[in-house]
């Protein structure tokens, strides 16, 4: 006890915090599910959103009587550490995951930075990775054990900036920001796309450091271009709320979305009223006509544990606990190549119902998970579902 205690301030000193669930005595064999993502700074939320999904998505399957493979019974725990969503961070936490704690299996990982440099040694070393980094040159052939776990710009950006232009028919031009980090310069790039295929030019693209607190000289250079849109691209919530804020005092006034929108709270929180009417590609709503008692649910024990409503990101890692054992029941294996190998052609219930993993034509390999594109946008404070988009793949596996 004394040695294990002293492991953990060890760790703690290294900026290092693990997370594990504990699992029912009855279960035969326990799987470790990695994750490594941020708890603390402006990510912190998201990453133990994270934690808390996948410990709830292994709860439910040992409830359910484990996962059953080869004639044993297994489960999972989810052990997590703090990769501060950087790259410097997230080389530690692999080193950690893979070569101290010997794990077979990244159940999620968060921030394209750290996610890189946790994927060079997962794939060399045979480890299956599921992962919510948005960056696609994280995916292809070439990183066959890597898999993706949430919407991200390929699938996110093309549909919900169409979506602004039909419901904005006048907004003309648009200003971008996003981190200065792997995420936001991916991130920018297919939002350029996008937003060129919608017919609006875009004015100028800025970027920030993840940790500013000071965001008016940022806001100045964007309102002075009189951009009809300003889109913020990968920045986190909180950040989000400080730039509109910043953006609202100096008069501007315009259409407002961030791609990687994951809820109304943080970006409320820190922007007050400047939020409202803010678009979002990666928030859900949970009190609509389309969630299910079971998600309100688990939406409710997840505001209790972290203070917001859950969303897409968090939501990634409850999906990956069931795409792993689906694919695990399938092949029979416990290996993780073969069960990377299956993973292309199974099907499994994620959290927004029926998934599989697809993307092919834009990757090269089916690495990406089919889940609907969900839009919200702000209205009276309250996070709100104007459209819900269905992947043209998922629909035409139906």
């Amino acid at each position: 006890m004394l040695k294990q205690r002293h492991m953990f301030k060890l760790l703690a000193g290294a900026g290092l915090v693990t997370l594990a669930t504990a699992m029912p005595v009855a279960a035969q064999e326990i799987i470790k599910l990695g994750l490594s993502i941020p708890l603390s700074g402006a990510g912190a939320n998201w990453g133990k959103g994270s934690v808390f999904l996948c410990k709830q998505a292994a709860k439910e399957i040992a409830a359910e009587g484990g996962v059953k493979v080869g004639g044993k019974v297994y489960n999972y725990s989810c052990v997590a550490y703090d990769n501060k969503y950087n790259a410097a961070e997230g080389t530690k936490v692999a080193q950690a995951l893979l070569n101290r704690d010997g794990i077979k299996f990244i159940g999620g990982s968060l921030g394209t930075a750290p996610v890189k440099a946790l994927q060079s040694l997962s794939e060399r070393q045979g480890v299956l990775h599921f992962t919510t980094a948005w960056g696609s040159s994280i995916k292809g052939p070439d990183f066959p054990l890597t898999f993706t776990i949430m919407n991200t710009p390929n699938e996110i950006s093309y549909p919900l900036i169409q979506y602004i232009k039909e419901a904005n028919p006048a907004v003309k031009t648009v200003a971008l920001l996003n981190p200065n980090d792997a995420s936001g310069q991916e991130t920018e790039v297919i939002a350029r796309k996008a937003w060129a295929s919608a017919g609006v030019t875009v004015v100028s693209s800025d970027w920030f450091d993840r940790g500013t607190t000071e965001f008016q000289p940022i806001a100045s250079k964007i309102a002075a271009t009189k951009a009809d849109a300003v889109d913020l691209g990968g920045t986190p919530p909180s950040d989000s709320g400080l730039v509109f804020k910043e953006l609202q005092a100096i008069g501007w006034k315009g259409v407002k979305l961030v791609e990687v929108g994951t809820g109304a709270e943080g970006l409320i929180a820190s922007g007050g009223a400047a939020g409202e009417d803010v678009y979002m590609g990666a928030a859900i709503v949970f009190d609509g006509p389309q969630v299910t008692e079971k998600q309100r649910k688990i939406n409710d024990a997840g505001r209790a544990a972290i203070g917001e409503s859950l969303n897409q990101i968090h939501i990634g890692f409850y999906d990956a606990v069931y795409a792993l054992k689906a694919a695990m029941e399938q092949s029979q294996s416990v290996d993780p190549k073969v069960v990377a190998k299956a993973l292309p052609s199974v099907k499994f219930n994620s959290f927004y119902g029926p998934s599989g993993f697809g993307g092919k034509g834009t990757y090269g390999s089916e690495q990406q998970i089919l889940v609907p594109v969900i839009v919200t946008q702000i209205k009276g404070g309250k996070l709100t579902e104007v459209r819900r988009i269905e992947p043209a793949e998922m629909k035409s596996r139906k």
